[in-house]
């Protein structure tokens, strides 16, 4: 096998898995879409199945806008529900956090100079 060969060999592999995660892309966003009737959903997946080169370009030439306005809306869902879930966790309100560490240094963990240290930390937020 000579270097060309070895060449162009990794460059097919690489556009052979691209290909591939194109594929999964457009047959999760498929079943992703709740506007879409399940009989579209068939009829996409056996141009899929059966004209596969065709039909990925057909269906990103088609939903490839509205694909992607999709994508950012979950990530927008995922990040808003992270922020909330850091929101709830982290107990940002500054009272909290004074009274938390007031009950530290109660019970030993803090001393004094470190409640201190902390509580003008939270109050300049």
């Amino acid at each position: 096998m000579t270097f060309w060969d070895f060449f162009w060999l990794m460059i097919s592999f690489v556009l052979y898995v691209s290909y591939l995660v194109v594929l999964v892309l457009i047959v999760k966003d498929l079943f992703a879409d709740s506007n879409r009737s399940g009989w579209s959903k068939a009829i996409w997946v056996l141009v899929l199945i059966f004209l596969p080169v065709f039909g990925g370009l057909a269906y990103l030439i088609a939903h490839g806008q509205s694909m992607s306005l999709r994508q950012a809306a979950r990530t927008d869902a995922a990040r808003d529900d992270f922020d909330g879930y850091l929101r709830r966790t982290a107990g940002t309100n500054p009272a909290e956090q004074i009274a938390q560490a007031k009950t530290l240094m109660d019970d030993g963990t803090l001393t004094a100079e470190e409640f201190t240290a902390l509580k003008q930390r939270v109050l300049r937020q």
